[in-house]
């Protein structure tokens, strides 16, 4: 028997203000990107903004359906767009953050299950980590290097 432990690595700023132009930026984006959700089930607005290595930025945001669970959330909207209109093209960067009709968004939004293993898949595809950027409405950001410290056991095309 082997026991193995691994150890979950993120960065933490106490706001926006703290990060680079380019990662403040697009943050703003994904929240501009909320506008666009249609959540009247949840009242839970998402917005995603994903900065491909071209310089080109994607917003996606979740759009919800009565039959739930066919709606999708907005990172996948983003990257599937991206891959759509930019094949080929790495992906840099995203964020995602939320907004909510009913209480306020405080934690840094995470991505669901289904997310982080369509932004692994598109980190596989490319052969390029991308930087992972999370605010809820207000307060403190988080940051990943790669969706590894996410999702630590991703399902990759050479599992087949």
């Amino acid at each position: 028997m082997k026991k193995v432990e691994r150890i979950i690595s993120y960065t933490e700023y106490a706001s926006d203000k703290e990060l680079t132009p380019e990662e403040a930026r697009l943050l703003r984006e994904a929240e501009e990107a909320t506008r666009g959700s249609y959540s009247p089930y949840s009242h839970f607005a998402v917005g995603a903004a994903v900065l491909l290595e071209n310089g080109e930025i994607i917003r996606g945001s979740n759009q919800e359906n009565a039959a739930y669970p066919v709606g999708l959330c907005a990172e996948r909207v983003a990257l599937f767009y991206a891959s759509h209109t930019y094949p080929g093209v790495a992906v840099k960067a995203i964020a995602i953050t939320a907004k909510s009709e009913i209480h306020s968004v405080k934690d840094p939004v995470k991505p669901c299950g289904s997310c982080r293993q369509v932004m692994a898949e598109t980190e596989y595809r490319s052969g390029k980590k991308m930087k992972i950027i999370l605010k809820g409405e207000t307060g403190k950001v988080i940051t990943f290097d790669g969706t590894d410290n996410l999702l630590p056991f991703s399902f990759s095309g050479e599992d087949l």
